[in-house]
């Protein structure tokens, strides 16, 4: 057994936590004890959230992964590997000689599908000028990719989009309520022992 698994995990994870676990190095991260700092630490590298994209996009070997992320190979190797132990992508066997994997998104991996949206949202007003990737609704397509639920499907127009495509727009929905929310009715709730929404509470 490797000296990782034998140490104790970090003072805040659950009881019985392996030590080399996302949940275990979580708790270990410096500053505020924070959820969004959590999932960063496992896709806030830029070649990882791009290689999810791109699986999300249905390229799941390799070579496709490389040329459309222009990442180096030897990081993109590493990324995927990080990927797969933090179980945000899976390997799948294509191919018995030579051995030939492809990768698919795990279940935590599909939830990673917002996030891709609102980065494209987000450059799409910012940063550039054009749209050079879109998804849309097709609430007139038939039900899909049922063998490939990891991945979208392409549009069925000549620039990528069906005659009856519906632009798309995200928004947060209380889960209670369901009303669609306004940032000026948010709050933070902090409960982190020993934190305010200011840092760390002073002990005594």
């Amino acid at each position: 057994m490797s000296a990782a698994r034998d140490s104790e995990a970090p003072a805040g994870s659950p009881a019985g936590t392996p030590a080399d676990s996302p949940a275990a190095v979580a708790a270990g991260l410096p500053g505020r004890p924070c959820s969004a700092a959590a999932a960063l630490h496992v896709v806030g590298e830029k070649w990882a959230l791009l290689a999810v994209r791109e699986i999300f996009f249905g390229n799941h070997r390799f070579e496709a992964i490389a040329r459309n992320t222009g990442a180096p190979r030897d990081r993109l190797a590493a990324r995927l590997r990080s990927l797969e132990q933090a179980d945000v992508v899976e390997r799948r066997p294509y191919n018995e000689r030579p051995p030939r994997h492809e990768y698919h998104l795990t279940e935590s991996g599909r939830a990673l599908a917002p996030v891709i949206r609102a980065l494209l949202d987000w450059g799409d007003r910012w940063v550039r000028e054009d749209r050079p990737v879109v998804m849309v609704h097709e609430p007139d397509a038939p039900e899909r990719h049922a063998h490939e639920p990891d991945a979208v499907e392409p549009g069925t127009g000549a620039d990528g989009r069906g005659r009856h495509a519906h632009d798309l727009d995200a928004a947060w929905v209380c889960r209670t309520c369901g009303q669609e929310i306004a940032m000026n009715t948010l709050s933070v709730d902090v409960r982190a022992p020993g934190w305010d929404r200011a840092g760390p509470v002073p002990a005594g």
